[in-house]
């Protein structure tokens, strides 16, 4: 590494080189592994993390925003009960797995891929702009490789569960969905301490032709934690999928979602909450791809933002040029509850097919007066009134969801975080 190009590097990505070299020889990977590992680091430090000026993250200036990296720690997590009672789960603590199974299904340590090389070519990142899939490739230690066989249907909700106290934590998880199957998984990630973490996780999902799938990611990360997430979807024919995205905690988080609508037929449900307080900056971009003909997708996220939090929603959907008949709807709404607290909506459409039917819409608004006024006629105190306006906003999304038990569990959360918030 030249003078000129460690003169233009910031603390931050200094100490990402830093901890790099000083957890090389401890990092699992063969050979290739170790090729790509080194090749995606030195494109961090030509490069250094993206700025306002790199058009995906213009919202985001990485390179400002994330100021330093927390020291490793391999212990001081522990396992959480569930979500839903009742889930089969799987726990990635403080990064590392363990020789977990779930009846019906493989799975198997991420590790395990890395030390025989299998994992290499899965680690090279989507493109030049691809800063999450550049760290993760670099550090990523362990996760799970899921295998769900064809027909199958899960009885219970799958959770597999991230949760650290602190420190650097880098995973994979490479899902398989056969045909047929109907699942409901819960991807969540959570701060079980107050300690800093510096948080990146890929999931790499692949859905089978008439599947019915329900993803839920819940990212709740601990008020100084940076949380660095992406999710890469492949859609078979006929495919269902349901995709939720509830970010409630985090200093700076950025979720991307990477979705591509490959078969015929399928649908397309994603819905968003972003609950943003203090003073936390958090990014949902999403790149949608309709392929082929015949699909469809409805994307509806919400976002309440307190004090001085700032929030930001890329949506582009893409419609190539084969993709007749597909029908694409995004809207994006957001409830700005401080003068200081900020949104930024970015919905874009690109389309190359002419008998298609897209549409995009944004709002920013405060609570409604006259539902205010409504409420507080019939003798409800003005917070309390305030923190029912704004749960029934948010709610609405999560009642979407078919499973009784998984909705109550949601909407608890949200209660909670809207009562410590409001």
């Amino acid at each position: 590494m030249n003078m000129q190009t460690t003169s233009r590097l910031t603390a931050a990505e200094t100490a990402l080189i830093e901890a790099f070299n000083n957890q090389f020889g401890e990092l699992p990977g063969n050979g290739d592994v170790v090729a790509v590992r080194d090749r995606l680091l030195d494109d961090l430090k030509t490069s250094g993390l993206p700025t306002r000026r790199v058009e995906a993250w213009h919202y985001t200036d990485l390179k400002n925003l994330l100021r330093n990296v927390p020291p490793e720690k391999r212990d001081g997590s522990k396992e959480l009960p569930p979500v839903v009672e009742g889930s089969d789960l799987l726990a990635v603590i403080q990064g590392q797995t363990s020789r977990a199974s779930v009846k019906g299904l493989t799975v198997r340590q991420y590790a395990d891929d890395l030390v025989d090389g299998a994992a290499a070519g899965a680690l090279e990142a989507l493109g030049n702009d691809d800063a999450i899939g550049r760290i993760n490739g670099s550090f990523v230690r362990d996760g799970y490789i899921i295998e769900i066989p064809e027909g199958a249907e899960l009885e219970s909700p799958l959770e597999i569960q991230f949760a650290h106290a602190g420190g650097q934590l880098h995973t994979r998880l490479p899902v398989t969905i056969g045909s047929d199957v109907k699942a409901t998984i819960i991807e969540r990630h959570q701060a079980v301490t107050g300690d800093a973490a510096l948080v990146s996780a890929v999931s790499d999902v692949t859905i089978g032709d008439g599947a019915e799938v329900t993803w839920i990611i819940l990212q709740q990360q601990g008020s100084d934690d940076t949380h660095l997430g992406q999710i890469r979807l492949d859609l078979g024919a006929d495919v269902k999928l349901k995709l939720f995205v509830i970010n409630a905690g985090g200093k700076l988080v950025r979720q991307e979602l990477h979705i591509k609508a490959s078969g015929e037929g399928s649908e397309l449900v994603i819905r968003g909450v972003n609950l943003l307080g203090g003073e936390t900056h958090t990014d949902v971009t999403m790149v949608l791809g309709h392929n082929v003909p015949n699909t469809t997708s409805t994307e509806v996220f919400r976002n309440v933002v307190f004090d001085r939090a700032r929030g930001v929603f890329q949506g582009m959907i893409r419609v190539a040029p084969d993709a007749q008949k597909t029908d694409a709807k995004m809207s994006c709404n957001t409830l700005l509850m401080s003068d200081d607290a900020e949104f930024s909506a970015k919905p874009e459409l690109e389309i190359f097919a002419d008998d298609v039917q897209c549409g995009h819409g944004a709002t920013v608004a405060d609570i409604d007066e006259n539902h205010l006024y409504y409420l507080m006629a019939r003798g409800i105190p003005k917070n309390k009134a305030r923190a029912m306006l704004v749960n029934a906003f948010v709610a609405e999304i999560v009642e979407e969801l078919d499973d009784e038990s998984l909705v109550e569990a949601l909407e608890g959360i949200i209660s909670t975080w809207l009562e410590k918030h409001a």
